[in-house]
């Protein structure tokens, strides 16, 4: 009975299915609450939004941050593009933790999966590096990430002992090992790409990336399998130095259309690159926790822990704390109906794109030069 609903809940990098349960990673994959850690990352320094307001929700071993931010020891932090589309706001959650962990001091690693894209998502391969430098690295710039302590690679351009590690950690994990993490539906493709994501995330421990033992790999809950993998890797080669990375897991954003946000479905998004009367029409025609009726909303209250729209304001429009609280006591009470709160979030959303956009014009050369790229 167990197993059939772990089953049931098996995290997949590559699904396409909306998660909705997150206490259950709790209970089924050892994940543990950020509210654990929170109040103590608060003495030390104040916590992202997205921490304080529960949307970074879980963690493994955070406490190893916290000690490197207390003792001020060097600590690194490695996530990864999948330059599959344009860049929407879901994965703005990302870099604006990196970002927040930069101006802390970490080192930053950011992998291109370009290897993946092209073997996995069967992408041409100069698509793929156009969108990962002008879609992506120019986007991550324009948002504040600064290019010290930064280093961006293609896992198709970097260096020997990065490569040396794909073809050592398959020496130590099983067929079994790995259908019982991922599934059954395991190709030549998706397996390179796992042991890929290893070298990704243990990499920057070698001496030759920088000998770091805190590193912390900042994701979304479906990316757990690949962390799950690195630790038990890490364990299995502790004698030549590693150790288990920790990890945060952060909430999925809903899609405007109600299921899972995807590059491969423009009207669930609104990308970063949106000319702003696009992004303007898709938030007023976005789903929302609001109820049938004007009448019934008054009466029974709306429900912002189910809308869209109010996840664009809380994950990234709405910095004060107690300006959003104030909204979704609005819309709770009924106060505020669901058109009036689209038309404030179309005009914060606006103001946002068109600071953004301009300082992205400003970037594009740059985002060239920060990353070699590889060979066609």
């Amino acid at each position: 009975m167990v197993f059939s609903i772990v089953e049931h809940f098996r995290l997949s990098p590559w699904a396409s299915e909306k998660i909705t349960e997150y206490e259950k990673l709790f209970k089924y994959f050892g994940i543990k609450p950020f509210t654990e850690v929170l109040s103590k990352l608060a003495q030390i320094t104040e916590p992202h939004m997205l921490m304080r307001r529960g949307i970074v929700f879980g963690h493994r071993d955070f406490e190893k941050v916290i000690e490197a931010l207390k003792e001020r020891k060097r600590f690194a932090i490695l996530t990864g593009l999948m330059p599959s589309g344009k860049m929407h706001f879901g994965h703005k959650m990302v870099i604006d933790q990196v970002i927040y962990y930069q101006k802390l001091g970490a080192e930053i690693f950011i992998v291109i999966a370009d290897a993946e894209a092209y073997a996995v998502r069967r992408l041409d391969r100069k698509e793929i590096i156009n969108t990962a430098i002008n879609e992506y690295i120019a986007n991550y710039l324009a948002l504040g990430l600064e290019t010290h302590r930064l280093h961006v690679y293609f896992q198709t351009n970097y260096k020997r002992e990065y490569y040396r590690l794909i073809q050592l950690f398959s020496r130590k994990v099983t067929m079994a090992e790995l259908k019982a993490i991922y599934g059954e539906d395991l190709e030549p493709g998706k397996i390179m790409a796992i042991f890929t994501q290893l070298a990704d995330i243990l990499h920057p421990e070698l001496p030759e990336f920088g000998g770091f033992k805190t590193v912390l790999v900042p994701v979304g809950a479906d990316q757990d399998p690949h962390l799950r993998l690195a630790r038990d890797v890490a364990d299995r080669y502790s004698e030549l130095g590693f150790e288990r990375p920790a990890a945060t897991y952060h909430k999925l954003m809903t899609g405007l259309d109600g299921g899972k946000m995807s590059s491969s479905r423009p009207e669930s998004y609104i990308a970063l690159t949106d000319p702003p009367e696009l992004a303007s029409r898709k938030i007023l025609r976005s789903l929302t926790g609001g109820r049938a009726t004007a009448r019934e909303q008054r009466e029974l209250g709306g429900q912002p822990e189910k809308c869209p729209v109010f996840e664009m304001l809380s994950y990234h429009l709405i910095e004060d704390d107690n300006e959003l609280m104030r909204i979704y006591d609005e819309c709770k009470s009924g106060r505020l109906l669901c058109g009036e709160c689209k038309l404030r979030t179309r005009e914060m959303l606006v103001k946002f794109l068109e600071k953004h956009q301009e300082r992205l014009e400003k970037v594009k050369d740059l985002a060239k030069q920060i990353v070699k790229q590889p060979n066609f």
